[in-house]
């Protein structure tokens, strides 16, 4: 008789852990699902950059990352992103990677309804990534045209304050084998500050060695996107395993990798918070 009562309370304190544990992950899905993607983290940084030239004390640039233009990613949302990035007064806006989600090319028209309205008092730079490439890439490179954006493929822009300069490189993806990082240094000046843009993070073992960048900025990982607090996410990307979110000290340079906007896989985000990332530059 004993052992039975035991039973029956052992089985009704079962049902209402099993009841407990079914509400409590069906609330952090829709936290993952609801909730977090659309909680957009503004991450304001001062960096001091050992090269930067005293004209451009405060620089502002507002990096953005991984939009993934798909179904989720709509131009609707992709327009209030602009309109924050716009908020916070840029001198420059960086875009590092994967615009669009692979195999996604009927939506890289629909990019300019909302690119085209960035405000930066300066320019706007892009670099591709890995999705981007197993899209029409040619088709994407138009619409940064059209939407007044430098494509740093392999390339170098340089802003310039009087006889100082600030200059802003990009290589082309890294995973997909389109970096040419020979061809940078060859456009590169020997004099200014130098920041990279490379949609890998973990490229900046190759970049830091050569001593010529102050600062990298990458996205790529988006932060893991489904993770677990205090732990490394389970799941990362091949170029970002190492430095998948966050500032870090590579040799003498600065590395910054981006959380991104959007999403793959498993449209759920959680303790990934997507990031726009603002850097207010200081001479070092």
């Amino acid at each position: 008789m004993r052992n039975r009562k035991w039973l029956i309370k052992a089985s009704r304190l079962a049902w209402q852990y099993l009841r407990w544990l079914f509400w409590l992950g069906f609330c952090i899905l829709l936290y993952a699902k609801l909730i977090e993607p659309n909680w957009i983290e503004i991450n304001s940084l001062q960096l001091k950059l050992p090269h930067l030239a005293a004209e451009f004390y405060g620089y502002r640039i507002v990096q953005i990352s991984d939009i993934h233009r798909d179904k989720w990613m709509t131009t609707r949302r992709l327009q209030r992103i602009v309109r924050i990035v716009n908020q916070q007064k840029p001198d420059l806006v960086a875009i590092t990677g994967d615009l669009v989600t692979r195999n996604s090319p009927q939506v890289i028209p629909s990019l300019k309804l909302a690119l085209e309205k960035l405000q930066p008092q300066d320019q706007t730079v892009a670099v591709l990534g890995n999705h981007d490439h197993e899209n029409d890439t040619n088709a994407i490179a138009r619409i940064l045209e059209q939407s007044h954006i430098s494509h740093l493929c392999n390339a170098v822009y340089t802003l310039k304050r009087g006889d100082a300069m600030l200059h802003i490189a990009g290589v082309d993806d890294v995973g997909m084998g389109k970096d040419r990082l020979d061809l940078v240094l060859q456009n590169l000046p020997q004099t200014g500050a130098a920041i990279l843009l490379a949609h890998e993070p973990d490229f900046a073992n190759t970049s830091a060695a050569t001593g010529r960048f102050d600062l990298q900025l990458s996205g790529h990982s988006h932060g893991g996107q489904i993770r677990l607090p205090l732990i490394k996410p389970v799941i990362l990307p091949p170029w970002a395993q190492k430095y998948y979110s966050g500032e870090y000290q590579v040799g003498k340079m600065l590395l910054h990798t981006n959380r991104g906007l959007g999403m793959t896989g498993l449209h759920l985000r959680f303790f990934a918070r997507p990031e726009i990332t603002v850097f207010t530059l200081n001479p070092g």
